[in-house]
């Protein structure tokens, strides 16, 4: 029997990847980047070259951070061997050469790892809320602060609102690649604020990928995060909130507010300078 014979006989769930049903389901790097660089030049009057990815998981953010240009360089860190395997053959090996040269990976506990000084470092996707006390959060800040150059900014994104204190399925429907994403918020702790949720996968043909990727974090809030953001040495720490487009939905704009709004459920960035 030949391989697209045997594939014929294979569930959607079989066939399909994770890391890439993950990325087309949460991660847009094209804007993340675009925002980075521009939030960077708006800051601090210069281009940032020098870029550390955090949680780097497959390392997209740091294969696009590359394309900028030449002179551009990115370093991810992340303890999963697995997923950085994974990101070097299907990320940082379909790069151009000359861009490739310009990724380092580096598998790494971001509390031991040492890296030159950087000039953007970020840890996204809540990757960070798995530190869920007050004293290894602000370690890791510190951690962060000393990975800076002088002017360096250390970008963070958080999630929020009524919603997120509910244990609840939230499914999102990519009906082209014929697949939906389930984000399950299965356990949450008031007292604690301890968080334990899931992504699930569902096709159309019926298949699922169950628990596809776990998490146990603690959801912080936007204040928590900023107070200890200056206590680990930063001098500002802003939250970046999303503009509205015309129906009332987010349109993927960020800008800086000392507010917000009281939305069920709200994403943001905390820009933190040195």
């Amino acid at each position: 029997m030949g391989a697209k014979s045997a594939n014929k006989n294979l569930t959607m769930a079989e066939q399909a990847d994770i890391h890439e049903l993950y990325e087309l389901s949460v991660q847009n790097v094209e804007n993340e980047v675009e925002f980075l660089q521009t939030t960077f030049r708006e800051l601090t009057g210069r281009t940032g070259y020098l870029f550390r990815e955090d949680f780097c998981g497959t390392a997209s953010a740091s294969c696009q951070w590359v394309r900028q240009g030449g002179d551009f360089q990115a370093i991810g860190v992340d303890i999963d061997p697995a997923v950085l395997e994974w990101g070097r053959e299907h990320r940082v090996g379909r790069l151009a050469p000359e861009d490739r040269a310009r990724v380092s990976l580096i598998e790494s506990d971001v509390m031991q790892v040492e890296t030159p000084r950087v000039d953007l470092l970020a840890a996204f996707n809540f990757s960070y809320w798995i530190f869920d006390t007050r004293d290894t959060l602000r370690a890791y800040f510190v951690k962060a602060y000393e990975a800076l150059k002088d002017d360096g900014i250390f970008f963070c994104d958080m999630f929020g609102g009524p919603e997120a204190q509910e244990e609840t399925k939230e499914k999102t429907k990519h009906k082209k690649r014929g697949f939906t994403y389930i984000w399950h918020q299965a356990e949450f702790h008031p007292v604690t604020h301890y968080m334990r949720t899931h992504i699930h996968f569902r096709f159309k043909d019926g298949s699922k990928i169950k628990k596809a990727f776990t998490y146990e974090w603690r959801l912080w809030s936007a204040p928590e995060l900023r107070e200890l953001l200056l206590e680990a040495g930063f001098s500002k720490a802003t939250v970046y909130w999303e503009g509205e487009d015309e129906d009332g939905e987010g349109n993927g704009e960020f800008a800086p507010e000392e507010c917000g709004e009281a939305d069920l459920a709200w994403i943001a960035y905390i820009v933190a300078e040195k």
